[in-house]
């Protein structure tokens, strides 16, 4: 069964960090694109990073302070958040493009589809 699993995430203020980790089970990490993506209420769910074959990929955004990597020997990956602002709050969700048949939520990122999610966090940062 696939499966990703979130921790990580709370409130913070302005200029601090905090990293978010995803756990996943029923597939490995290295054989799949991994992206995190953010959603606030109303809007569109976007993403923020994307690690696949040794590429990773960040918006102008996020870019220069977040920071995605990989522990293969968990099967995790994980979301280095740096130098927060308060237009970062929002709820962030980790994603594969392993196929899951009864996903409900197809997202398009860097090229790829997403159908795996996790259960999302909030991140809340205070100016």
């Amino acid at each position: 069964q696939v499966q990703l699993v979130q921790s990580g995430g709370g409130l913070v203020q302005s200029g601090g960090s905090l990293r978010l980790s995803c756990a996943a089970s029923g597939f490995s990490v290295e054989d799949f694109a991994i992206a995190w993506f953010r959603q606030a209420p109303g809007n569109e769910r976007e993403g923020v990073s994307y690690m696949f074959s040794g590429t990773t990929y960040y918006p102008d955004s996020v870019k220069g302070r977040f920071i995605m990597s990989r522990d293969n020997a968990k099967n995790t990956v994980y979301l280095q958040m740096n130098d927060l602002r308060p237009e970062d709050t929002d709820i962030y969700y980790c994603a594969s493009d392993r196929t899951v048949p009864t996903t409900n939520r197809l997202k398009s990122f860097h090229g790829r589809v997403f159908g795996a999610w996790s259960q999302g966090t909030q991140v809340t940062v205070a100016s």
